[in-house]
């Protein structure tokens, strides 16, 4: 006989599929952080030019010389030609002063100017080639003698030839000059004839590289060019030139004369 007893077949146990948990995602590695660039050495600064307050100075020095140089021939009007020797310092009631020392050679003589005040004195470089030529073409013309007294005719002329212009210096050497026809110079025109061709000569000579005295016959070549004066001109400046000597007694022609000169 079947056995009763039996015990139920056990049931079956159904478990349930577990789902597989997924891995926990690992975090993604953090990139690596750069390291900062180190920093480029700072180039240290250059030093601040001192060159600021010398360049002021030296445009400062410039000016007052008015670009004249050592050795170089000048014209200054109260003496004609001379040539600067040296540019010098002097130390006058503490204060330190620039001087130009001019050489005047035929005369002898020194002269120290500031270098400040050659504006003021009308001191100026040589003559260009154009203008001597100019001034060697006036000397052609022809004279011009106003009818005045002596004495004032000699005071125009004396500052044309102080005025340092060769052109001025041109004319007075052009109204004085008297050719063998014609009647004699007076002491005093003489006087001032032969300091306006002195001052006029040695500009020429020095400006064509030339003597004085191959400037004197190129100045004497150009007045034997010159119109000769009427009759008439030279018998007014005969009457001028006879009053001028009746003035001679007052001294104001003596004294004409000798600053000339």
């Amino acid at each position: 006989m079947p056995n009763k007893t039996a015990k139920p077949a056990a049931k079956a146990t159904v478990s349930k599929p577990v789902a597989a948990k997924a891995p926990a995602a690992k975090p993604a590695p953090k990139a690596p952080v750069a390291a900062a660039p180190a920093k480029a050495p700072v180039a240290a600064k250059p030093a601040a030019k001192p060159a600021a307050a010398p360049k002021v100075e030296e445009k400062k020095v410039v000016t007052q010389r008015q670009g004249f140089k050592a050795n170089e021939f000048v014209v200054y009007p109260a003496h004609g030609v001379g040539q600067i020797l040296a540019i010098e310092e002097q130390e006058i009631a503490g204060a330190k002063l620039e001087l130009f020392v001019i050489n005047f050679i035929k005369d002898k003589m020194t002269l120290r100017v500031p270098t400040a005040k050659v504006a003021n004195v009308g001191m100026r470089k040589l003559s260009e080639p154009a203008l001597v030529k100019k001034a060697l073409e006036t000397l052609k013309g022809r004279a011009r003698v106003k009818r005045t007294m002596w004495s004032r005719r000699a005071q125009e002329y004396e500052a044309k030839i102080n005025s340092g212009d060769i052109v001025a210096i041109a004319e007075v050497v052009r109204d004085l000059y008297r050719s063998e026809s014609q009647p004699e110079q007076s002491y005093s025109e003489r006087q001032l004839y032969e300091a306006a061709l002195d001052r006029l000569s040695r500009e020429i000579a020095v400006v064509q590289h030339s003597t004085e005295t191959e400037a004197v016959k190129e100045i004497e070549a150009q007045l034997a060019k010159s119109p000769r004066r009427n009759a008439k001109a030279e018998a007014a400046e005969g009457e001028a030139d006879a009053e001028g000597d009746a003035d001679d007694t007052d001294g104001d022609d003596t004294t004409v004369a000798d600053e000339a000169a």
